[in-house]
């Protein structure tokens, strides 16, 4: 009973000290000014613009800030191709396979450096290259109905179209490895001196013109200085793969 009488006396002390404390603190110290109220004086106001005038007139103009361009939206990054086509590997099995498989494109690439060809048409060979009745065959020839398009089997500029002694009609191409492909006994030309072409173009149709035993297409390929050359080595070292169907000197 005594404890508890003690607590309660100075508890009751506690507050009447406090109590005499608050008005005391309110009437020695004035209270901050709230975000309406100027803590300065009319004077005081007068003084800063004086000294901020005087700064500016000391200070050079300064050059004008140029505004910051918004920032543009970033594309997120493309994932990077399944290796192989294969789905869901894991990274530390899709690096490496990405990497080989980097690799094998470029020595495709190194094997085949030209540019793409294509075979001129589908009928099926004839003659080849070499002697033939006697006589020297600068071509391979493919047996086709007349009509048939010729497609230029690589890109390059037209530098020929028109009569050809022994072909009748002609068609030379400038491709663009520096060879120079002739299309023989065309039926039709579909292209004029100076036209660029792409591989794959269609440039004549198949004929029978000139000295010719049969509707076929007669090909050429001539190197950078004009000499002939076998064409099915070089068709294949351009990709384009083709069968001899002849035996010699046919």
């Amino acid at each position: 009973m005594k404890t508890a009488a003690g607590v309660a006396v100075a508890a009751g002390a506690l507050i009447g000290t406090a109590t005499q404390l608050v008005p005391a603190l309110a009437h020695a110290a004035p209270l901050l000014p709230t975000h309406d109220e100027k803590p300065t004086t009319i004077g005081e106001d007068v003084a800063v613009e004086d000294t901020a005038l005087e700064l500016k007139q000391a200070q050079p103009d300064a050059a004008p800030v140029a505004e910051t361009p918004q920032a543009q939206p970033v594309a997120a990054a493309a994932p990077n191709p399944a290796p192989f086509g294969l789905q869901n590997l894991p990274p530390e099995i899709a690096a490496p396979l990405q990497q080989a498989e980097q690799t094998l494109k470029t020595l495709q690439q190194q094997l085949n450096p030209g540019p793409g060809v294509v075979k001129p048409v589908n009928g099926q060979l004839t003659s080849g290259f070499g002697q033939r009745w006697g006589a020297m065959h600068y071509g391979i020839d493919f047996a086709d109905p007349i009509g048939t398009p010729i497609h230029s089997v690589m890109g390059g500029t037209v530098i020929d179209a028109g009569p050809a002694s022994g072909f009748g009609l002609w068609v030379r191409v400038k491709q663009d490895d520096g060879t120079t492909a002739v299309y023989g006994h065309v039926n039709d030309m579909y292209v004029t001196t100076g036209q660029r072409v792409n591989t794959g173009d269609v440039i004549a149709s198949v004929g029978n013109r000139g000295n010719s035993t049969g509707p076929h297409l007669h090909l050429e390929i001539w190197d950078a200085a004009d000499n002939k050359m076998d064409p099915l080595p070089w068709l294949a070292s351009k990709g384009v793969l083709m069968q001899q169907q002849w035996g010699p000197d046919q």
